[in-house]
């Protein structure tokens, strides 16, 4: 997924007011402010009252679902090796975000796990350091893993 095809699917979601932050390395590398290292895919939290609305904006840009775990995530795909992994937050009306996990418990999104990062020299709405912190534990981590988490406790 290169930083084009990024940009090309906050921009169709963007036009359609879909809330939505990045997430995974292309969030880190928002934080950081420049592309630190290749992604297969883009990770993207998504109010999940826009779920719908980012659906149809992804398959205008011809993707479609590919891996459909609703409500934790559905991830769609795109020719070119686009992929596109969404996560659905349901917000509270004090603004705490809820997403449901796989195995039927959720994850928390405090009001302050959501911040502001660059990408391809614009602002984008993106996952705080210590928010993509906290989804980088509970599993064997990979070299890019580690790679983040390195990137982001310099951050914090």
């Amino acid at each position: 997924m290169d930083i084009s095809d990024v940009m090309a699917v906050i921009a169709a979601l963007d036009a359609e007011g879909v809330r939505h932050w990045v997430a995974g390395g292309w969030g880190v590398d928002a934080l950081v402010g420049r592309q630190t290292r290749p992604h297969r895919d883009l990770d993207l939290a998504v109010d999940a009252a826009d779920e719908a609305t980012a659906l149809r904006a992804l398959a205008r840009l011809g993707y479609s679902i590919e891996t459909d775990q609703r409500p934790a995530r559905v991830e769609v795909a795109a020719a070119g090796a686009r992929w596109v992994d969404l996560h659905p937050v349901r917000f509270n009306a004090i603004g705490w975000g809820r997403q449901a996990d796989l195995s039927g418990g959720s994850f928390t999104y405090p009001p302050a796990a959501f911040d502001a990062g660059v990408l391809a020299d614009r602002a984008v709405g993106c996952l705080s350091a210590s928010q993509q912190l906290c989804f980088r534990t509970g599993y064997e981590l990979r070299d890019v893993d580690r790679h983040d988490i390195t990137l982001l406790t310099a951050l914090l």
